[in-house]
């Protein structure tokens, strides 16, 4: 199974512009991504794509491997999509370009998961146990089936405590994602649905046209750099 890693790397990210050319521990927080990732020897291939020649220049100049994407697009699939074209894949696995604590097992538990001819698209979460992360709508929650499959994701609490003596796992859905290249291809074809926009979560187009994800439960994975405040976690937890 020929496996690719895709970091979609947006300049002008909307909460945080300019974030993931922020320093890191004397390091850029793409450039962090992208070594941890190569890091993993899990990948034929690693690329960043991007719409920043400032990125570009950035992995490029330290040896690393960036195309730039010649088209706006609204999510980090269809920017990777766009490249993945012309790419020799069997699974190509999209690592969000502002996590810069990458880890090996998780990405090969993740890779494990296309053993099982059904499953087309799998992803990540991890246990949440604050409540006020629950109910932060930054942190992406998702619910699954008994059989690890994503019923839905929401950036409001799921599923919602009526009955509070109910025991109940939350799960913070963690935005990497691994696709046969077909499934991604048929990803940038469709359009976005009403879920996707009105919550600005991009796996919902997959579940609007019927493609549940195979979850992977995996252990803390660090901090996302989506606010300055998340910038300021990653330098403590570095």
């Amino acid at each position: 199974m020929r496996s690719i890693a895709m970091i979609p790397a947006r300049y002008a990210a909307t909460r945080f512009p300019g974030k993931l050319m922020q320093l890191l521990g004397g390091q850029t927080v793409i450039s962090r991504t992208y070594q941890a990732t190569v890091a993993t020897g899990l990948f034929d291939e690693v690329w960043v794509v991007t719409d920043s020649d400032i990125i570009y220049n950035e992995i490029t100049a330290h040896g690393g491997k960036a195309v730039m994407s010649q088209c706006e697009h609204e999510s980090g699939s269809d920017r990777i999509a766009e490249a993945a074209v012309n790419i020799e894949a069997d699974v190509i696995v999209n690592v969000q370009g502002d996590t810069p604590f990458v880890k090996t097992e998780p990405l090969q538990k993740l890779l494990e998961q296309f053993h099982d001819p059904e499953v087309q698209v799998a992803s990540l979460m991890q246990v949440l146990t604050d409540e006020k992360d629950i109910n932060d709508p930054n942190f992406v929650k998702v619910a699954v089936d008994n059989n690890m499959n994503s019923l839905f994701f929401s950036r409001s609490p799921i599923p919602y405590p009526r009955d509070k003596n109910v025991p109940v796992t939350y799960y913070e859905h963690i935005g990497v994602y691994a696709f046969r290249k077909e499934e991604l291809m048929n990803f940038t074809n469709w359009p976005a649905g009403v879920l996707e926009s009105v919550e600005k979560i991009e796996c919902l187009r997959y579940l609007e046209n019927g493609i549940p994800l195979r979850m992977v439960v995996v252990d803390y994975m660090g901090v996302e750099i989506d606010t300055p405040e998340d910038l300021d976690r990653a330098s403590k937890l570095l």
